[in-house]
C-alpha cells in the first residue's frame, strides 16, 4: 500500500515583492494601473470575515484564534470590521460579493443582534449576488438554539460545525469544549435551521482506531450531512501538539483510514470534489471552490489574508493578527500589515497550489483567464509531472492521476519556482 502524504500547503520563500501597505487605499487601484499580466476579465469576488476570538485554543490549531479571557470587546470589533471595509472599498468598486464566509476562532461566540449588525453592514456596503453563499463556522460548544434561528434569520444560509469527532475520548485529547452528546445535538439544531451545512471531521487522531474512524464517518453519513469535511490531522510549528507531540496513527494505518472515508463516502453518494472534501450533488462549498479555483477574496478582520485582481496585477494583503492592534490600526486609517504583488514567475506555482486541490481538475483555458499568462510559461512543469506519472492533460483539461492526488505535496513542489 503507497502511504499518504498529509496534504499541507507548501510554503516558499518569498521573492522580494513590492510593497504597497503605505499606499493609500483610494489611489492604489491607480497605482495598479500597468503592469506584464493581462487578465481579459476579473475572477469571481468572495468576502472572508474573520473573528478572532474562541473559547479555548486546541492544541492542534494553528489559526490566528485568541482565547476570550472574560469578555470580548464586540461593539469595537463590529465598528472596526465596518471602517476596514469601507476602506477596502476601491480595491474592488463595481464586484459583486458571490459567497461569505465567517471564520475563526468561534465565531458562533457572537451574539445574535451583533451578527445581524454585521451582515447589515456588509449588505450596506457592497453588492451582493442575490443567491449568495454565506456561511457561518460554528463549534458544537457554543450551540444555543434560538441564538442560531436568529443566524438564519438574519441571513445567514449555511453553517460549517467542527464536530471533528463523536467520540468523547478523541474530543478530550483535541481539547474540544464540546463532547460526543453535545455534537449530536448541535447537528440536530443545524438540521433544524439550516437545509445547507458541512459537518468537519478529523482522522489520524491520537490512539484512534480504523473502527473508530468508521464509527465516526458512519455517524455523520447516518446525519446526512449536505457537505463534509474530513482532515488528517497535522502537528503544524507553533502548536502545542508540535512541542508536546501525541502519538498518531502511522502512515500505513492513516493510508487505511483514507481508504476506508473514500469507500464509505462514496458507497453513500457523496462526490469527492476536493482533497478533503465530500458532497451530495450541488451541494458543494461554493466559497472554497472560489479559492481552489483561484477566485479573488477581500478578507477583512483581524490576521484576514486577501488576493486581488486587476487587470493587470494580481496583489495579496494581510491584516494585523492580534486583535487589539488590529483595531488600533483600523482606527489610524489602515488596517493593512502587509501587501504585495504577486510576481509573474509566481503566478503558475501559486494557481496549482490551489487548483490541483480538485478531484477533476479544471479547465485548461482556466490558468489564462486566472494568471493573465499563457500556459506555456509552466510547460516545462506540466511535461515533468506528467513523466512522473502524476499528472494527466489533453487540449481540454488538466488533472492530478490517482499517483498524483496520493502525493500531492510532490506534485506542487513541481511548479515551485527556485529562487
Amino acid at each position: 500500500m503507497i502511504p499518504i502524504k498529509p496534504v499541507t500547503a507548501i510554503k516558499a520563500t518569498a521573492p522580494v515583492k513590492r510593497d504597497l501597505s503605505d499606499v493609500p487605499q483610494d489611489v492604489t487601484s491607480q497605482y495598479l494601473a500597468a503592469g506584464s499580466l493581462n487578465l481579459t476579465q476579473l475572477p469571481p469576488l468572495s468576502l472572508y470575515v474573520h473573528f478572532p476570538w474562541c473559547v479555548r485554543k486546541c492544541p492542534y490549531c494553528d489559526f490566528n484564534s485568541h482565547e476570550v479571557r472574560g469578555s470580548f470587546d464586540e461593539t469595537g470589533y463590529l465598528n472596526a470590521l465596518r471602517a476596514d471595509l469601507e476602506a477596502a472599498l476601491p480595491l474592488i468598486w463595481g464586484r459583486k460579493i458571490y459567497t461569505i464566509f465567517i471564520g475563526g476562532g468561534t465565531p458562533s461566540l457572537m451574539s445574535a443582534a451583533g451578527l445581524d449588525r454585521l451582515l447589515s453592514d456588509v449588505r450596506t456596503l457592497l453588492p451582493l449576488d442575490g443567491a449568495a453563499e454565506i456561511t457561518m463556522e460554528a463549534n458544537p460548544g457554543t450551540f444555543e438554539a434560538e441564538k442560531f434561528r436568529s443566524y438564519r434569520q438574519s441571513g445567514i444560509n449555511r453553517l460549517s460545525v467542527g464536530i471533528q469527532s463523536f467520540n468523547s475520548r478523541h474530543l478530550s485529547a483535541l481539547g474540544r469544549i464540546h463532547d460526543g452528546d453535545e455534537a449530536r445535538r448541535a447537528v440536530e439544531i443545524a438540521q433544524t435551521n439550516f437545509d445547507n451545512f458541512n459537518l468537519d471531521l478529523m482522522f489520524a487522531l491520537p490512539g484512534q482506531t480504523l473502527d473508530e474512524v468508521r464509527q465516526d464517518v458512519e455517524t455523520a453519513i447516518a446525519l446526512a450531512p449536505p457537505h463534509l469535511s474530513l482532515y488528517h490531522l497535522t502537528l503544524e510549528p507553533n502548536t502545542y501538539f508540535a512541542k508536546y507531540p501525541p502519538v498518531i496513527p502511522d502512515d500505513d494505518l492513516s493510508a487505511e483510514m483514507q481508504d476506508l472515508i473514500h469507500g464509505k463516502m462514496a458507497a453513500a453518494g457523496y462526490g469527492n470534489y476536493e482533497v478533503s472534501a465530500y458532497a451530495q450533488v450541488k451541494r458543494e462549498s461554493r466559497h472554497n471552490l472560489n479559492y481552489w479555483n483561484f477566485g479573488d477574496y477581500l478578507g477583512i478582520g483581524a490576521g484576514a489574508h486577501s488576493k486581488i485582481s486587476f487587470p493587470h496585477r494580481v496583489i495579496r494583503q494581510a491584516r494585523y493578527k492580534q486583535p487589539q492592534t488590529y483595531m488600533e490600526a483600523v482606527a489610524q486609517g489602515n488596517a493593512v500589515q502587509e501587501s504585495y504583488e504577486i510576481e509573474a514567475a509566481d503566478m503558475g506555482f501559486e494557481f496549482m497550489l490551489n487548483s490541483l486541490r480538485l478531484q477533476q481538475g479544471f479547465k485548461v483555458a482556466l490558468f489564462q483567464e486566472r494568471t493573465g499568462l499563457l500556459l506555456n510559461t509552466i510547460e516545462k512543469e506540466l511535461r515533468e509531472a506528467e513523466q512522473k506519472g502524476l499528472l494527466y492533460r489533453d487540449h481540454e483539461l488538466i488533472t492530478p492521476t490517482s499517483l498524483g492526488k496520493r502525493f500531492l505535496n510532490d506534485l506542487q513542489q513541481i511548479f515551485l519556482k527556485a529562487e
